[in-house]
């Protein structure tokens, strides 16, 4: 596979998706190719996702992983690997780590979360967005009640699992209390000397 790809993680409320979005903006305008895409996918199981998990209340976190399995299958499939084929830096706004924050953080062993997504290739790079739950959950919910994976006990499990893994596996990781434009700078130097990225001539 010719391209990169570079993984986006952290709570919800973290900043992922605006600084994902501005990564691969400051990627094209540098001469890059590079494609933004997101999970939940929006191909068949993300919409059941978003319908039935995310939106009502909590599953079983078996049912959890084996769903969002199965759309990581389908966005590997339709989306990442072509573009991975054609040259393309692909950032995506959560990925394979999600599920193991999130599902491990339910109960869930890692190492089975990580057979049921065997297919799924490793990310180049993995940029941990990083702030306590109290102020993800402050961002998130602007005075609405938690549901689901929102309550404050359960994002900071989420937390815990994110920063073991971050340590053990070598995450890049930002403070996302920086300003977004800040934060934005410094993730795109990071993303260029780590990937040891240089512009296309022309």
């Amino acid at each position: 596979m010719a391209g990169k790809l570079i993984a986006f993680e952290g709570l919800d409320g973290s900043g992922k998706t605006t600084q994902a979005l501005l990564l691969v903006e400051a990627l094209k305008a540098r001469g890059f190719k590079a494609y933004y895409t997101c999970e939940p996918t929006y191909w068949r199981v993300g919409d059941l996702l978003r319908l039935h998990v995310l939106r009502l209340k909590r599953r079983s976190p078996v049912y959890e992983a084996l769903l969002f399995a199965a759309d990581r299958y389908e966005h590997v499939a339709r989306e990442i690997r072509p573009k991975l084929r054609r040259g393309y830096i692909v950032v995506s706004d959560r990925y394979l780590h999600s599920s193991l924050a999130y599902q491990g953080a339910s109960g869930l062993s890692l190492q089975w979360i990580r057979k049921i997504n065997f297919f799924a290739p490793k990310p180049d790079l993995v940029i941990l967005l990083d702030l306590p739950a109290e102020k993800a959950l402050e961002r998130k919910l602007r005075g609405r009640k938690p549901r689901g994976f929102e309550s404050l006990a359960f994002q900071r499990r989420v937390r815990k699992v994110y920063l073991e893994m971050a340590g053990a596996e070598g995450f890049l990781s930002f403070d996302a209390l920086k300003p977004v434009d800040r934060l934005g700078r410094e993730i795109l130097e990071a993303v260029l000397s780590r990937l040891n990225l240089t512009p296309p001539k022309g």
